[in-house]
C-alpha cells in the first residue's frame, strides 16, 4: 500500500532492508497508535529522535486498533496518521503493523533504542527483552503532563 508520506513511509520489509543489521546509524524506535496527534506526542517523539541518528515510528494499523480499543477506533484512519508522523521533524521513518503488539517488529527491526513514554513500566515494554538481549537499550521518557488522547477524547463527549 501507498500512504501519504511518500519515502518517510515504508512497508516493513522495505525497512528492514534499509535499516537492518550490520548498519552504521544509531535507530531508535518507538511505537503507538498516535490517533490524536497532540503536542505532547510531538515532545516525546522530539526527546526520542535525541536518542540517535534515525527515529522509525511503528503504527498501529486501523485493525490493530479497532481490537484493542474497539469498536469506533481509530479515530483516524492508518493512512491519515501516518502522513502526520512522517511530516514530522522529528520522525525519520513510519511503519504500520497488524499485530496486537510491535514485537514481532522489534525482534526483526532489534533497533540500537527502544522507547516508551513514562506511562509504561520497564517490565511492561514489549520487545524490551530482545532489544537488550542484542545490545540495545530502553527507554521511558518522561510524560508530557497535561496532554493525554483519552483526555481530549472526554473533553469532546462532554462538549456533545
Amino acid at each position: 500500500m501507498t500512504l501519504p508520506g511518500g519515502h518517510r513511509t515504508l512497508s516493513r520489509d522495505t525497512l528492514l532492508v534499509r535499516f537492518g543489521w550490520p548498519r552504521e546509524r544509531r535507530l531508535v524506535f518507538t511505537n503507538g497508535c498516535f490517533e490524536l496527534l497532540h503536542p505532547g506526542h510531538v515532545e516525546y517523539l522530539t526527546q526520542a529522535r535525541a536518542l540517535g541518528d534515525v527515529l522509525v515510528v511503528g503504527l498501529n494499523s486501523d485493525a490493530s486498533v479497532r481490537r484493542l480499543k474497539g469498536a469506533g477506533r481509530p479515530l483516524v484512519e492508518e493512512a491519515d496518521r501516518a502522513a502526520v508522523l512522517a511530516a514530522l521533524r522529528s520522525v525519520d521513518v513510519v511503519t504500520l503493523f497488524d499485530e496486537d503488539t510491535p514485537l514481532e517488529l522489534i525482534s526483526a527491526l532489534l533497533p540500537d533504542v527502544l522507547v516508551k513514554g513514562g506511562d509504561y513500566d520497564l517490565d511492561e515494554i514489549v520487545g524490551r527483552e530482545a532489544v537488550e538481549r542484542a545490545g540495545g537499550e530502553v527507554r521511558v521518557l518522561p510524560f508530557v503532563e497535561g496532554y493525554s488522547t483519552t483526555e481530549i477524547m472526554t473533553r469532546l463527549k462532554e462538549t456533545q
